[in-house]
């Protein structure tokens, strides 16, 4: 008997097992008299879960499912209500169970093979320079060992999931899955991030009423030229505006891939959900993939240069006013330096610039003042440990902790990303091209954007990043042939849709009866 029988046969025993023993743990719990507020959700998770093995167990669900909970469970937002020395979001709790999960199936499965990449060294280098800046600064670390452990265990999820998505996504249509999955995500956040800007309704903010299983933390709210500004599932407009930008190319590559027009209306939303966040960052992003795009295929971009007055007439009636508001954000009274430079350390990128290259940069520029050590207040709290103010620039934030090392290996992997994938998409004529070019620009987008706000504190839009890195990766391992349809396959489909079916010895295939 081969293993892979053996599991097919005790599969359905397990899951029969666990949905017995849920229902009798309910039963229980109710003779009991317990409070099954919280347990009869969990249960009916488990059970579920259990009855729809067969659709969970492949890894391309298992990424699916990291992605959908990253988009619509907002992190920080919602916990688990479970006491543990930390905060156990869903995040953490299902990135956790496919870690354990993939880590398993390395010591057990010899079809799972840990994958090695384009951007180790980069990587490598980064995780160097993280370890370098804490061994040189151990008293400052001493005093916030807590948060440093804390943004360890962060950073380390992000290359987690990197590298699980670089391992086990082996073929077009599992990356054409998580592409999808990234999409459609994305589109649904952008849809409520609109509904959101008309009707300053969010319904990220009553998913505890549906899902009592969550505790609910509390709404962000901040104002901006004289308006509550979006949030949806994210911690912050920016990063919000930052999420939906990211996934337009993915959106184009979907495009490209099916001449579908609904990918176009994809497009379309994404912008218009980006756009409603009022954010310079995403507006800069977008250019940023122009950029990208233009010097890569120009031809393609000159071709969609006609949908570009659609697009803005679409804005204009779909989110009133948005244009105006980007356009003054741009071009405020007395100009943009200005009111950077008027805001105050803490509160403008210039203002804030000079006092840190003074204060934390010159104190060791090459490994910096220790990784994790700069702790500054959440979003509308006020934190007793915090030591640092705001930048709002993620590149001045890394040379602060982990100095010009640290830097030049982010710098590294970004730089390196783009070239390789550039470099795959000119000399390709699949539609491989059009996803090395979407994660490529994506990237690129990201790290322009990294000047404007702190990126790397935002977890959704950090998880979108590496996701991205792993989309490239796997697609860098694949050729432009897993992009084209195997003979066999599309006729295959044709029998199918005609309804033909083989005769016996090798006859002819007939119509079924």
């Amino acid at each position: 008997m081969t293993a892979h029988t053996e599991t097919s046969r005790v599969a359905p025993v397990t899951a029969a097992v666990i949905i017995v023993g849920s229902i009798c743990l309910l039963l229980a719990a109710e003779l009991a008299d317990a409070n099954l507020k919280i347990l009869a959700p969990v249960l009916a998770v488990v059970v579920i879960g259990a009855a729809c093995y067969r659709a969970l167990l492949p890894w391309r669900a298992q990424v699916g499912l990291i992605v959908y909970v990253i988009w619509f469970i907002p992190i920080k937002r919602y916990t688990l209500p479970i006491n543990l020395p930390f905060q156990l979001e869903p995040y953490r709790l299902i990135v956790g169970l496919v870690f354990l999960v993939w880590l398993t199936s390395l010591m057990i499965d010899p079809r799972v093979r840990a994958r090695k990449t384009a951007f180790d060294g980069p990587v490598v280098a980064y995780g160097i320079a993280i370890v370098l800046s804490l061994l040189a600064n151990p008293h400052r670390v001493a005093r916030v060992s807590t948060d440093v452990i804390k943004t360890l265990l962060f950073t380390a999820t992000f290359f987690i999931v990197y590298y699980v998505i670089a391992s086990v996504i082996r073929d077009r249509r599992q990356l054409d899955f998580i592409v999808r999955a990234l999409v459609t995500g994305g589109v649904g956040v952008a849809i409520s991030a609109i509904v959101e800007w008309r009707t300053s309704y969010s319904i990220f903010n009553h998913l505890h009423s549906i899902m009592p299983f969550l505790r609910f933390n509390g709404a962000y709210q901040t104002d901006h030229t004289g308006r509550l500004r979006v949030f949806a599932s994210a911690q912050h407009p920016i990063a919000l505006g930052a999420a939906l930008m990211l996934l337009v190319p993915f959106a184009i590559y979907l495009l490209k891939l099916t001449k579908h027009k609904r990918w176009w209306l994809a497009i379309l939303v994404l912008l218009l959900g980006s756009l409603a966040t009022s954010s310079r960052t995403a507006i800069t992003m977008l250019a940023a993939m122009g950029l990208v795009y233009l010097t890569t295929r120009p031809r393609d971009v000159r071709r969609m240069w006609p949908a570009i007055l659609p697009i803005l007439v679409a804005v204009h009636f779909a989110i009133p006013g948005a244009l105006g508001e980007n356009f003054k954000a741009f071009f405020p009274k007395g100009g943009l330096i200005a009111e950077q430079k008027d805001a105050g350390n803490g509160h403008g990128r210039v203002a804030s610039f000079w006092p840190a290259m003074h204060n934390e940069v010159s104190k060791d520029p090459m490994l910096g003042e220790g990784f994790g050590t700069r702790i500054v207040a959440a979003l509308g709290a006020k934190s007793s440990n915090a030591t640092a103010a705001i930048l709002d620039d993620q590149w001045l934030g890394a040379l602060c902790e982990t100095g010009l090392v640290g830097v030049f290996s982010l710098g590294w992997l970004f730089v390196r990303f783009l070239r390789r994938t550039r470099r795959e998409a000119k000399d390709d004529d699949s539609p491989r091209a059009w996803l090395l070019l979407a994660a490529g620009a994506a990237s690129t987008a990201f790290a322009v954007g990294m000047l404007t706000y702190d990126a790397f504190g935002f977890i959704q839009v950090t998880f979108l990043l590496f996701i991205t890195f792993g989309i490239g990766a796997v697609a860098l391992h694949l050729s432009p042939a897993d992009w084209e349809e195997a003979p066999e396959t599309v006729k295959l489909a044709s029998e199918r849709v005609l309804g033909l079916r083989p005769l016996a010895g090798g006859a002819p295939y007939a119509p079924e009866a």
